[in-house]
């Protein structure tokens, strides 16, 4: 053979399995897509259920011991557990809702409706007291001439009701999917890890991608800690000063200051307000007492952060914090935990690159 065609074969082998790659490679392309376009609806529900099994799977093997090591009915009460908690008080409140508009509806058909009198202490409440009382000052002398002039509002207060109803019940059927997947994956908790550890590896090698998974559950266990559970630590320290002050709407301000913690915003944006208001309406001693409650409560997770968040991993606290909090501004809460376990993973790739010899 010359080397004219050898040339000529060399060409025509290349374009064959060039082609053949572009081949295979459009066809996995292909499959890939057709395979996530199938998957997408159980997207969010498997991600909830993957978070819910690291969160809920030390308590299955508490319980497995107490039930003489049977993880199925361990696994099974717990599930049971977290749906009831979830489902009874949803329908209860559903129900309520229902029969309150119900009622409502019925004394508006009748005439026989009546707004009472609002009590002093509605005017105290900090910043919304003064409009709030007199908006429901006006409904108990003339209520007719009051639903008359709010009534666009009203109409598009009731088709947001419907929708908030409509998306909570989508989000309370998502979430019951999501502890049934949760119940399947701790149910199999070690055929799990084993396959995401096989992935990890198939997709990071034997090092660091072995350690990924590990990485993954310690990250989300980490973010529970840190992040919610200090939380909700914070808010109920808030909770306490609230009622023992009380405070008028302390239900509604420590849900607000609860909202705040979970999104890393500062408490003391409601706990400022607050204590303001209690010098204006109490004596000096008690409400520097609970000034001085109040802004220990509101600064304490600047103290349990650092104790609980990153216990057990070798990734800076300000890394899982800033994938938290960036993670949860990109894709709202499922990205308080995906963004933390993202940048992570990132944060230790970054490092295996850093230590490699340069040749």
């Amino acid at each position: 053979m010359n080397d004219k065609e050898a040339d000529t074969g060399f060409d025509k082998l290349f374009v064959r399995n060039m082609l053949e790659s572009a081949l295979r490679i459009g066809l996995v392309l292909i499959l890939l897509s057709m395979t996530y376009d199938i998957i997408k609806p159980f997207t969010l529900p498997l991600l909830w259920g993957a978070i819910i099994a690291i969160a809920v799977f030390p308590m299955v093997r508490w319980l497995q011991g107490k039930l003489g090591g049977r993880r199925g009915l361990a696994v099974t009460l717990l599930t049971l557990f977290f749906i009831l908690s979830l489902v009874v008080p949803s329908y209860l409140a559903m129900e309520s809702l229902v029969g309150a508009v119900k009622l409502v509806s019925a004394n508006l058909d009748e005439g026989s409706l009546q707004v009472p009198a609002p009590p002093s202490r509605i005017a105290e409440i900090p910043m919304i007291g003064e409009k709030l009382y007199e908006g429901w000052h006006n409904a108990n002398k003339n209520l007719d001439a009051v639903l008359a002039e709010i009534q666009p509002q009203i109409k598009a207060l009731i088709g947001k009701t419907a929708s908030a109803v409509g998306g909570g019940l989508m989000g309370v059927l998502m979430f019951v999917v999501a502890l049934l997947i949760a119940g399947g994956f701790m149910a199999y908790a070690e055929s799990t890890g084993d396959a995401a550890h096989r992935f990890f590896v198939r997709i990071g090698g034997s090092k660091p991608g072995g350690e990924w998974a590990e990485l993954c559950v310690a990250t989300v266990r980490s973010v529970l800690q840190g992040v919610v559970g200090v939380a909700v630590i914070q808010a109920a320290l808030c909770a306490i000063g609230l009622f023992a002050m009380g405070v008028p709407g302390a239900p509604l301000w420590s849900a607000v200051i609860l909202f705040l913690a979970i999104a890393q915003l500062p408490a003391l944006l409601v706990v400022a307000p607050l204590i303001i208001w209690a010098y204006n309406t109490q004596d000096g001693t008690t409400a520097t007492i609970f000034a001085v409650w109040m802004l220990l409560a509101g600064l304490s997770d600047n103290i349990l952060k650092p104790m609980l968040m990153g216990r057990g991993l070798d990734i800076p606290m300000p890394v899982i914090l800033i994938g938290a909090i960036g993670g949860m501004l990109s894709a709202g809460i499922i990205g308080l935990f995906a963004g933390a376990v993202v940048l992570s993973i990132m944060y230790k790739l970054f490092g295996e690159w850093l230590a490699q010899e340069s040749h």
